[in-house]
């Protein structure tokens, strides 16, 4: 079942990492088994997306980028039949789409799909082995996760959560990616326990969502850490008790100062970078938890101090989006039942035609919390 959709749509397409992104028509994709076609209503942009435009991490191009949407299921392909999913139905995407059948997917860990990173992290491929986006001509056309910058786009079942009415159709495209990494982060990686403390290193999308997160968990001090004022100030308003500017302050002695001398339970890091991730391990306790969610810009690596780390038993726990089949709908109820303020983490909304724009503002740092692209303006 399907309702029409043109033959043709606009998509932000990367050809030439000099040139940049470029909106172009190319051809509307169709879903094949195991998979729907919505159209987008909104697509986050994302700080890992910049890591392909600059061709910091490698990917085939051309490509359409663009991991974190909502929109309307409009098409669905075969093998929908026990989904539970519909045409005409809401929907949240996930960036990290589970193939379902891999070891980690029978295992219950979509964080580790191997299909996933083989196929659509490497190659810009769906499962079975082709892309569904074409230039006019037929030319294949790579997606990175869904290729969410676009019209209309095509997504795994298993990467999709209905949405209720209440949920935003524009801030709803963050809950697949910030959202679901910062849940994945403070219910799996650091499977935070009611009353802990807690330091989380870069308050942009994800990190505004862990604050969210954690508070909504039982976090008992949430201590937020970045080098912008006005990021600091947003993050106090979602729920942190503390803030350290990293640009100012000593990240070590302040959090100690707060903490009684003794460090957080919990150090989440957002960023990817060297210098926030040795502000998260400054700010842990004896015995604590640091949970890097952050990926940096290409191969990149940080300083870990050998004997204090054992010595002290501080484990690190590498956290990499979530367990989407099960978390994706908690994220879902979360923000439906207020507990995640997410329209207030969208923060600038872009028309498709302004992509660039967009991109540009969030590599000089320029965004706080979230930019999204409306695809209704």
């Amino acid at each position: 079942m399907s309702r029409h959709t043109p033959t043709l749509m606009r998509a932000a397409v990367l050809r030439d990492i000099d040139h940049g992104l470029e909106v172009q028509e190319i051809r509307t994709p169709h879903p094949k088994d195991g998979e729907v076609l919505i159209r987008v209503s909104a697509c986050g942009l994302c700080h890992s997306d910049l890591h392909v435009l600059g061709g910091a991490i490698a990917f085939p191009l051309p490509a359409v980028v663009g991991h974190e949407v909502a929109g309307e299921i409009v098409e669905l392909g075969p093998g929908n039949d026990q989904s539970g999913l519909a045409v005409g139905q809401r929907v949240a995407g996930a960036f990290l789409m589970p193939c379902g059948r891999c070891p980690a997917c029978a295992e219950g860990r979509d964080d580790l799909c191997g299909p996933f990173f083989d196929l659509n992290r490497l190659q810009g491929k769906l499962y079975d082995g082709t892309t569904r986006l074409a230039d006019m001509d037929g030319s294949p056309i790579a997606m990175y996760s869904m290729g969410g910058l676009a019209e209309y786009c095509v997504i795994p079942s298993t990467a999709v959560a209905p949405v209720p009415d209440r949920i935003d159709p524009v801030a709803g495209a963050i809950l697949g990616c910030a959202t679901m990494t910062a849940y994945g982060a403070v219910r799996r990686g650091a499977d935070l326990r009611h009353g802990e403390t807690v330091a989380v290193v870069a308050t942009g999308g994800v990190g505004s969502s862990i604050i969210q997160i954690a508070r909504a968990f039982g976090a008992g001090r949430i201590i937020a850490v970045d080098i912008a004022e006005d990021k600091l100030a947003a993050a106090r308003m979602l729920g942190a008790t503390d803030t350290v500017n990293s640009a100012e302050q000593n990240v070590h002695e302040v959090v100690f100062s707060l903490t009684g001398g003794r460090g957080v339970d919990v150090a989440f890091e957002a960023l990817g970078r060297p210098e926030t991730w040795n502000s998260a391990l400054e700010a842990l306790r004896d015995g604590g938890r640091m949970v890097p969610i952050g990926l940096g810009a290409g191969v990149q690596t940080a300083e870990v101090e050998i004997n204090k780390t054992v010595r002290r038993s501080q484990s690190i726990i590498g956290s990499y989006g979530a367990r989407t089949r099960q978390d994706l709908p908690e994220v879902v109820r979360m923000a439906a039942d207020g507990q995640i303020r997410y329209k207030e983490i969208v923060t600038r909304r872009f028309p498709l035609d302004q992509v660039a724009e967009g991109y540009d503002l969030l590599r000089h740092g320029e965004i706080q919390g979230r930019a999204v692209v409306d695809m209704s303006l």
